[in-house]
């Protein structure tokens, strides 16, 4: 599975430390950036060619960090295809996708710790669509939205 991160200046510190810990997890990671710690970055800048990359199929799955991780999740669901959310909680990381085939998981770097986003990652990473009826009836009203 490739995996896609993102990050601007609020979320930069927290990318540099989950890119090798994807790795370690024997994930293939296509870094968007930044690439620099520049405080006068925009998350759309880096979030949004991670959006596209999720849409086209260049990358499996995606995580995005801005400092609250607010901004990453509202950008990102601009780009149709993409179902993006801020998650904080465990249950969250891994019903995301079970239930409404969230595709990139936004994290707060100013608010999310290290360990925390760990075990985020590691949930939303082992979780997988059930497809149910109403999971696929819910995901096809939002479709609608998109059009």
């Amino acid at each position: 599975m490739t995996i896609g991160i993102a990050a601007d200046h609020g979320g930069y510190e927290l990318k540099e430390i989950i890119h090798p810990f994807l790795i370690s997890l024997g994930y293939t990671v296509k870094d968007f950036g930044a690439f620099q710690l520049d405080n006068n970055d925009d998350y759309p800048d880096f979030v949004i060619p991670l959006a596209k990359a999720i849409v086209s199929k260049e990358v499996d799955r995606a995580i995005a960090i801005c400092g609250s991780g607010v901004g990453a999740s509202i950008a990102a669901n601009k780009i149709s295809g993409v179902r993006a959310a801020l998650i904080n909680d465990h249950f969250s990381a891994h019903q995301g996708v079970e239930d409404d085939d969230m595709n990139m998981l936004c994290l707060g770097g100013r608010v999310t710790g290290y360990m925390a986003a760990q075990e985020l990652i590691v949930a939303f990473l082992n979780a997988r669509f059930t497809g149910a009826e109403r999971h696929l009836r819910r995901l096809q009203k939002v479709h609608l939205l998109e059009k």
